[in-house]
């Protein structure tokens, strides 16, 4: 095969690939990958770029490296738990903001409520509801329902798309229950009524979420304590000590005793937070 061939071939190959490329798209390619905490980013209000975002973790990683060092404590575990920590704030700021929108939804429904009952229409009940409510977290689902509907799209149907959306149970439900209402042609009064119901049952929960955390703050605030107190005691121990400060200081202590206790302590409280957050859904 002389070369002036190869090269019509090569040549011939490549103006048919791109010919049939547009066919043969392999749609695993454009899946966009989502970054884990991107929603605990946006739920707890951070408004700059996911780049910022894993240098502040690389920053806090960095910094936990060199108080390990500083220290001699064992590097590895240290670098896990500066990556971690970030993370781990941003997902207990948005657990707090997603509390206080669930309150302010319970408002955002009772207004809905009060424009149903004065013969105002559905989406101009939730305009009024949604512009007397300041807290962004609750009036985002509404918010995006009314723009798919300004669009051109049936309001039942962009309400069942926001509560899709949506990772509260509850707000899922009182989204879900207005677009079944709103589906049903139901006139205003009794449609007042059932926004009405959906206040009701958000307004209990809330009530129970309280009740609940008011009666677990005490047992939470003391597995901290006693999360905080064993590493105290033991270096208290560790300078009074000297046996068990040179335990500590080997390779044994440093490899496997600190780090199995580091991590013994954190599923303890996570998982003490885990079934409070059990108990309230």
């Amino acid at each position: 095969m002389t070369l002036a061939l190869e090269g019509a071939l090569a040549c011939a190959l490549a103006v048919t690939s791109l010919a049939l490329a547009p066919a043969f798209r392999a749609p695993v390619l454009a899946m966009p990958i989502a970054h884990p905490d991107r929603d605990a980013l946006r739920d707890a209000g951070w408004t700059r770029s996911l780049l910022i975002w894993e240098a502040t973790r690389a920053g806090a990683t960095l910094l936990a490296l060199v108080i390990a060092v500083a220290l001699s404590l064992p590097p590895i575990p240290a670098m896990v738990a500066g990556a971690i920590a970030p993370s781990m704030a941003a997902r207990m700021r948005a657990d707090r903001a997603g509390r206080r929108a669930r309150g302010a939804t319970t408002r955002m429904l009772r207004m809905t409520e009060a424009a149903l009952r004065s013969n105002a229409g559905v989406p101009e009940a939730l305009r009024r509801a949604i512009g007397g409510t300041e807290d962004r977290l609750a009036v985002r689902p509404f918010a995006a329902a009314l723009r798919a509907f300004d669009l051109g799209a049936p309001l039942d149907d962009a309400l069942r798309r926001a509560a899709g959306a949506t990772a509260d149970p509850r707000v899922r439900v009182a989204l879900d229950t207005l677009a079944l209402g709103i589906a049903s042609r139901l006139p205003g009064e009794r449609a007042g009524a059932l926004v009405a119901a959906v206040a009701d049952r958000l307004a209990f929960h809330e009530r129970l979420e309280e009740d609940v955390r008011a009666r677990t703050n005490g047992l939470q605030l003391q597995v901290i304590l006693l999360a905080g107190l064993v590493p105290a005691l033991t270096i208290y121990l560790s300078y009074t000590v000297p046996s068990l400060g040179s335990t500590l200081g080997s390779s044994l202590g440093k490899l496997v005793l600190i780090p199995a206790a580091v991590l013994l302590e954190a599923i303890g409280i996570l998982a003490s937070r885990r079934a409070v957050n059990g108990v309230l859904r």
